[in-house]
Order: structure tokens, then sequence, then C-alpha cells
């Protein structure tokens, strides 16, 4: 498997299209390729972030930080995707949902991905060095783990897991580093928690695939766990939800906290509704359910300091 079918590269722009219409082009197909036109992945990842600040934060965290965090989790997301893409371009290519895909389709060649791959990790590497020297070693950690992240499907038979504990849930002791320049227990638990629920949610993301992945050779969740796939999902909702209810013990927080976990459980129990027949679209639903997951944790975390003050 060294080349996509020729049926999928498209016919380019001809030569004579206006300057203007070529780098338009352009733009659009790297920003594709960075997923700026499906922000639910920045999200996902953008929401333990901010769990952590606001918790190393005591409900206030320096501007400064939060600013650097957020821009430092789209930046990161987009380097992620591009390398992702970089290394998949030859099996995304025979997998129906990412056959469009910008180097899948042939529509960016290689070397523009590596090029726009090294900018980000530049933008990210300056982001990160207006931080304290702990924090910047933390980051190159996270670094090495996110881009080895993709070679791990060929041959780990969970590869959601690792994406937990790389890209889904290293921004927690980043984060409290940053804050407060330690990483104390309930940073470690906030951090189990964020790689169990991401390593839940891309399992769901796996289900849509799973076909595919399993005529190409691809590892996968979905694939490992195949008809436990419900209930090893079940598993670990209630495993997200059983470390977060730590989390909150240890934080002494009240009913706003626990109100949100209560929220996000009734949302893990719509998920399992959703893909109670593991049809593809129905399972990409409950995929996508997990950004309202995060945010009412997030909201339960931002009332407790509220209604503190």
């Amino acid at each position: 498997m060294t080349a996509a079918p020729a049926e999928l590269a498209p016919t380019p722009p001809p030569r004579e299209a206006p300057l203007a219409y070529r780098l338009t082009r352009r733009v659009t197909e790297y920003a594709r390729l960075m997923r700026l036109d499906r922000p639910v992945g920045t999200w996902l990842l953008l929401w333990p972030a901010l769990w952590a600040l606001w918790i190393a934060g005591a409900g206030r965290p320096r501007p400064k930080v939060l600013g650097i965090f957020v821009l430092g989790v789209v930046v990161m997301r987009a380097a992620g995707c591009v390398i992702n893409d970089f290394l998949d371009r030859n099996i995304d290519a025979y997998v129906q949902r990412t056959r469009d895909r910008p180097l899948a389709a042939r529509r960016v060649a290689p070397g523009e991905a590596l090029t726009l791959f090294a900018l980000l990790l530049l933008a990210a590497l300056c982001l990160v060095s207006r931080l304290d020297l702990f924090t910047v070693e933390l980051a190159s950690i996270g670094a090495l783990l996110t881009v080895s992240y993709p070679l791990l499907k060929r041959f780990f038979p969970m590869p959601q897991l690792y994406l937990g504990i790389s890209f889904g849930g290293w921004s927690v002791p980043m984060a409290f580093a940053a804050q407060t320049g330690e990483l104390p227990r309930v940073a470690w638990v906030l951090y189990i928690a964020a790689v169990i629920w991401t390593a839940m949610y891309d399992t769901l993301y796996a289900m849509v695939d799973r076909e595919d992945d399993l005529k190409i050779g691809v590892k996968s969740s979905a694939v490992l766990f195949a008809d436990m796939d419900k209930l090893l999902i079940g598993v670990m909702q209630a495993m997200t939800l059983g470390a977060l209810y730590l989390v909150g013990r240890n934080m002494h927080y009240g009913r706003a906290y626990w109100g949100g976990l209560a929220a996000a459980g009734v949302l893990f129990l719509w998920q399992q509704w959703l893909i109670r027949r593991r049809e593809p679209a129905a399972c990409f639903r409950a995929f996508l359910n997990n950004q309202y997951v995060g945010l009412a944790v997030f909201v339960g975390i931002l009332l407790e300091y509220v209604y503190a003050d």
C-alpha cells in the first residue's frame, strides 16, 4: 500500500487560474489539513487544560498562562493533525471517512505538510518559551509523545489510550506546573481522568472506521474490544467519573461541581443510547457529544469558585 487509488486524485486547477484563486485554494487546503474547519477536536483537548488551570489557579488562572495554554492547544492540535495525516496519507485514502483529506487526496504535497508542521512546532515553542523551565521541560516530553502517537496504530492494539496519555491529558500536569510550579496529587488524578476520557471518546470515533480498519489492518480500541465495545466504553465512562469524583473530594467541592459531574453522567448515558446499534453515524454523534461533557465539568468547577467569592 504505497499510493492512493487513482480515482481519489482530483483534477488540479488550470495553470491560467488567477493567482488569488490559487492562493485561496492553498490556504483552504492548509486549514483543512490543520482541522481548523472542525473545532470540536480542539475543544476536546482544551477542556482538560481549562479544568486544570482553574483548579491550580483557585478559580483565577493568570491571564498570561491562560492565553498561552489556549493558543498552545490550538497550535499543537493543528500540528498533531498535520503529522498524523502525513504519516497516514497512504492509509487514509482507503478509509471512507478520511479519503478526502488533503494529503490522502493528493491536494497537498508531503513536503508542504512537513513545512507546515515545522512552522506549527516553532509557534508552539515560541509560546511555551514564555513560561518557566519546569513547564518547558514537561512540554518537551508532551511534544515527543504527540509526534510518536500516529506511529503506534501500526502495532499498538489500543492507540486511543496512548492518545490520552500524550495528547488528551498532558496539558493537565503542564497547567499545574505553569500555575503553581508543583504537581500535587490532584494534578495526577485529574490527568488520569483526562487520559481515560480521551481513550473513551476516541474509541467512539474509532467505531466509525472499524470496518475499514479491519480491512487494511489498522489497530484501534474499537477493533480490540470487538463485541465488548459498548460494555468497555461504559467502564471507561464510569472510571472517568470516578476519577473526577476523587478530584472533587480532594478539593472539597460542593453542589456546583457535583451538579457538573451529574450532567456529565447523563451525557454518558445518552452516548450509550446512541451507540446501542453500533451505527457509524450514531457513534460519531456520540463522539461529538463529549464536547458537552467537558463543558459540563468545567462549568461545575467554574461555579465552585464563583459561589466561593
